[in-house]
């Protein structure tokens, strides 16, 4: 297949539609918006989450909708933005602006520069000597191979010649290999030469001082925006959510194993 793409890229991002975004998505097929993932700092900057998560989704909406040649519409975003039925008239009352949401988990593979970057870091500084928490809790990730083809297959299907079936529906996209957040980090710091940490810290310690580092960052952030080591929402936060739905709906699996090692 051969499709014309135009990458509209801006960063440090607009909070406000920019001029020339209505312009850039007339005529187009689909359009993917990825909003901001929102990591250790920046999740302490509730009004930036707020005007990049929602009410930039919001400003792409609604520029689409101004284009009014905008048939279906693919968005990739980690806001929860409702999405109600997923779809919308379009601003000439010509067709109909339909939606569908992706959320992936944590994503790592080459190129990703926020997170796996960031714990290599801390790898190297000696900082990784100890994990906390029960050994049993999950998280998950999604390798950046695996999370093309959901994005290819969810825009085809918001098309009219497969009947807009993943108009309104929501994606959770993972390997679907739930593990324990430090475990899954073990091959990379056995290969970087490091040990693996022994000690094991309580939750309820690492979550006190994640909260004091970010009561000393309210105090101080506006002076130094330094990087807090952690926060509470990455200390207590885990979860693992049933890829079924997405593997199933578009007939895929996932097939990759041993990514982080490869990475």
């Amino acid at each position: 297949k051969e499709a014309e793409v135009i990458l509209f890229d801006m960063s440090p991002p607009s909070l406000e539609v920019p001029e020339g975004i209505v312009m850039a998505v007339t005529g187009m097929d689909c359009v993917f918006h990825s909003s901001y993932v929102m990591s250790v700092r920046d999740q302490l900057i509730r009004k930036l989450i707020e005007e990049v998560n929602v009410q930039g989704t919001e400003h792409v909406l609604r520029a689409c909708v101004e284009a009014g040649s905008v048939a279906e519409m693919a968005v990739m975003k980690a806001s929860g933005t409702e999405l109600k039925d997923g779809t919308g008239v379009l601003k000439d009352g010509t067709g109909v602006l339909r939606a569908c949401a992706l959320h992936p988990a944590g994503i790592y593979g080459p190129g990703e520069q926020r997170h796996l970057p960031r714990i290599v870091g801390y790898i190297e500084k000696g900082i990784f000597r100890f994990v906390y928490g029960d050994p049993r809790s999950l998280v998950e990730f999604v390798h950046v191979d695996i999370l093309v083809s959901p994005h290819e297959l969810a825009a085809e299907a918001l098309m009219s010649e497969h009947q807009h079936r993943s108009a309104g529906q929501a994606y959770f996209i993972s390997d679907g290999r739930p593990v324990n957040n430090f475990e899954f980090f073990r091959p990379l710091v056995e290969d970087l030469s490091y040990s693996f940490p022994k000690l094991r810290l309580a939750l309820s310690l690492i979550y006190f001082v994640a909260f004091l580092t970010e009561m000393i960052h309210h105090l101080f952030g506006p002076i130094y925006n330094f990087q807090p080591l952690l926060t509470r929402t990455e200390v207590y936060k885990t979860m693992s959510v049933g890829t079924n739905k997405i593997w199933s709906h578009f007939k895929l699996s996932t097939t990759y194993k041993g990514f982080l090692k490869h990475t």
